[in-house]
């Protein structure tokens, strides 16, 4: 039965993770309803999100390593230090500081506090508004190549929100880039860029962490999991940054606020536990 739940598990975490609605809030919720009804915890989320990302390092395969190319040579000197793409390694690196930060302080709270459904429910509908008012109000003008330093702060900053699930890491981020005026597939193309450091040393970290520690879901489990998400991952991708160039982001704002309040209810009610 753990397999079967693991394959489902991994199955939502590929379908969600990048999308603005919150994987790890969908991983946390679905443990409840899934037999032996059990949180799958912060560590698995974390390791089957390396999964996701490795579907991010394939869909951009090219922009990454031009983009390591080129921060490589401007650091020895070979191009210039402006360079657009060697700039772009500078920004991942300054906007990865903030998740790397936080995450390190508040790790406690991170795979405890923070994974209440009270507080999953709240973020689902607070994040979801504001996602729905930045692409309401953002100008949608600005392109990758007009981010500063300042801006990568503040892309990261929203990044390290998603430590707590409901946020939405992807959600975020792209909420933060609407309101500095970016497009929609800017704003995501730096979000998937910025995630990568952030995800697979969570990930691999959760991954050496967990050696000889109770889990949720053995090794096995967790490796399917993490296959089957970076299939679905990859093909949710190429669907995501294809329907955001001509689309709004209302379809999700609205899911968003309904499962909140859904969960809200179920809560409340009594039917499931925080």
């Amino acid at each position: 039965m753990d397999l079967i739940n693991a394959i489902i598990l991994g199955l939502v975490q590929g379908l969600t993770e990048f999308l603005p609605i919150s994987s790890s809030a969908h991983l946390r919720i679905l443990g409840e309803f899934l037999p032996g009804a059990k949180d799958p915890g912060a560590a698995f989320t974390a390791i089957t999100q390396i999964g996701t990302e490795a579907a991010v390092v394939v869909f951009f395969w090219r922009d990454i390593v031009r983009i390591i190319s080129s921060w490589c040579k401007a650091l020895v000197g070979k191009i210039p230090r402006d360079d657009a793409d060697a700039r772009m390694g500078w920004l991942i690196i300054i906007g990865s500081v903030p998740i790397v930060v936080l995450g390190l302080l508040f790790q406690d709270e991170i795979e405890t506090t923070f994974r209440s459904l009270w507080i999953v429910a709240i973020m689902l509908i607070v994040f979801g508004i504001l996602l729905g008012v930045a692409d309401a109000v953002g100008a949608k003008k600005r392109r990758l190549k007009s981010l500063t330093y300042r801006d990568g702060a503040i892309f990261g900053g929203a990044q390290a929100l998603a430590l707590i699930p409901g946020v939405s890491r992807s959600g975020g981020t792209i909420t933060a880039g609407l309101f500095m005026g970016y497009e929609r597939r800017a704003a995501a193309r730096y979000a998937f860029l910025l995630a990568i450091p952030a995800v697979f040393g969570s990930g691999f970290y959760q991954v050496f962490k967990s050696i000889g520690e109770p889990s949720p879901y053995g090794p096995v489990e967790t490796l399917v999991a993490t296959v089957i998400a970076f299939v679905v991952g990859l093909a949710v991708i190429a669907f995501f940054m294809s329907y955001i160039s001509k689309r709004s982001f209302l379809p999700f704002v609205v899911y968003r606020i309904v499962l909140g309040v859904v969960l809200l209810v179920l809560l409340g009610t009594g039917v499931i536990n925080a």
